[in-house]
């Protein structure tokens, strides 16, 4: 789609003030967060999905419960399937579990194997309505496939670590329709004169039956700008154009040991709807 700036964009709410979107299940919600970073490869056996990404983020390179059995022996069988195929490539095994949406039973199997536990993560939700704020004038905005220009302030301002990365990170933020936002500091120029974004977001545009969630993510800021009120005109903007996008709410996925992040969140609307964790193979 054609890029525009903010504020030439009309922004009509599709939501009714204090009526949030309709709760997504657990599955639904498990879905839409894989889905807002889609993996490279999916192979789903005994009611899991194990996602490949050539080994760039963990998000994209974990097993994910979706569908799991409930019945004791039949878990154990299961796990013992999942892990030995994804034992069987060079990538950690990594399993995401999201104990508030059904997969207590599976934590607790992994736990009697020896995984030990990392990254807890909060997932915060922000429904999109009436009262969505209005984009930041400054932001320029592109919404559909992913544009190169953003993706090359993506990668200055947020670049991955492992062989392959640029590409690979390419190919995931590539895998799913986006918004995607640049916001320029005041006084920052190109060599052509142009201002540069210093401050980049997206929100992934994921339908699940017919709910439209956005999950936001590669916030990221200039180190040198920082505290400048640009993470917020960032999400503010994403939130923005996603209800204009007929997303009804926007997902959040924040390190449980990032207090700044997770306070700057609340600040903007922002409240805890679960979270989860990796189990790894000690």
């Amino acid at each position: 789609m054609a890029r525009k700036s903010a504020k030439n964009r009309s922004a009509k709410g599709t939501g009714t003030a204090g009526a949030g979107p309709k709760p997504l299940g657990p599955t639904a919600l498990v879905e839409t967060l894989v889905g807002g970073w889609r993996p490279l490869s999916r192979l789903d056996v005994g009611g899991f999905a194990i996602l490949r990404s050539r080994g760039i983020t963990r998000r994209a390179n974990s097993i994910v419960p979706v569908d799991p059995p409930t019945e004791p022996q039949a878990l154990e069988n299961s796990l013992d399937r999942v892990l030995g195929l994804a034992g069987a490539s060079d990538d950690p095994v990594l399993v995401r579990l999201y104990p508030d949406s059904g997969h207590a039973a599976v934590d607790q199997a992994l736990a009697e194997r020896g995984f030990s536990v990392e990254a807890p993560c909060d997932v915060l939700e922000l429904p999109l309505g009436a009262k969505t704020p209005a984009p930041d004038p400054r932001a320029t905005i592109s919404i559909g496939p992913l544009p190169d220009d953003w993706f090359a302030a993506s990668w200055r301002l947020s670049p991955r670590s492992g062989e392959g990365a640029r590409e690979t990170m390419r190919d995931i933020l590539a895998g799913t329709p986006a918004v995607h936002v640049g916001i320029p500091a005041e006084g920052t120029a190109d060599g052509e004169g142009r201002a540069e974004p210093t401050a980049v977001g997206r929100a992934a545009l994921v339908d699940h039956g017919r709910t439209r969630s956005a999950v936001l993510n590669q916030i990221a800021t200039d180190p040198e700008h920082r505290r400048e009120g640009l993470a917020t005109a960032v999400v503010r903007t994403l939130a923005a154009a996603s209800q204009v996008q007929e997303a009804e709410r926007a997902l959040l996925e924040v390190e449980s040991d990032n207090p700044a992040a997770l306070a700057l969140y609340r600040k903007l609307g922002f409240r805890r709807l679960g979270g989860y964790h990796y189990r790894v193979r000690s």
